[in-house]
């Protein structure tokens, strides 16, 4: 990745049958986290700015959002942040390198509210089994989400995978707020926290 705070941070990978060239992408080799679903990019700007000394992946479906992202990204003349538009489940599948990310970062995913859209919710053992393909061993899954039912899904989905340990979220983590949680924390709305460690 050059240097010139021009370039876009927006990766175009050689191909999307393959696993990511992450040299191609980040200015230096650093451990790697990864966002699921950056949103608005409020989070991931903030952490990547504080943590120079890790490369940030941040994905995302709409364009408008990660455009938006590009541009603030490159403002902040942030070199270890690259992006990628991107659906999740091929993601993790195809296109991470096993054993390569320290750091997974899920915050709000679609609730999808209707009992019959259930199945479209990302948090399910088959996408849990491939993030722990892509972490390296001791790596960890952060969450968070303001809709207790999909919550108490997601408890169950990684509480029954015995390849994870619970672990606490950490404060400074915690204290980075996404625009999206603090217009929902504002109107009462709390915050649900989990995060799980991969055994080593």
């Amino acid at each position: 990745m050059s240097d010139s705070p021009n370039d876009s941070l927006f990766h175009q990978p050689a191909s999307y049958v393959e696993r990511l060239a992450y040299g191609a992408m980040f200015a230096q080799a650093q451990p790697l986290e990864v966002e699921i679903g950056c949103g608005d990019g409020s989070f991931l700007l903030a952490y990547a700015a504080h943590h120079p000394e890790r490369n940030f992946l941040g994905i995302e479906r709409l364009s408008g959002r990660i455009g938006k992202l590009d541009r603030q990204g490159r403002r902040a003349g942030l070199k270890n942040l690259s992006l990628l538009r991107i659906e999740a489940g091929y993601f993790v599948e195809y296109l991470l390198v096993p054993g390569s990310v320290a750091v997974v970062h899920l915050y709000f995913p679609d609730p999808w509210p209707k009992k019959r859209h259930h199945k479209n919710r990302l948090i399910q053992p088959p996408f849990v089994q491939e993030l722990s393909r892509a972490l390296t061993p001791g790596g960890t899954v952060y969450l968070r989400t303001d809709n207790a039912e999909y919550f108490a899904q997601m408890l169950e989905v990684f509480g029954g995978d015995t390849r994870f340990q619970v672990v606490e979220t950490p404060g400074e983590l915690k204290a980075v707020v996404t625009d999206f949680e603090r217009h929902f924390n504002a109107q009462g709305i709390p915050t649900n926290y989990a995060a799980y460690r991969l055994r080593a």
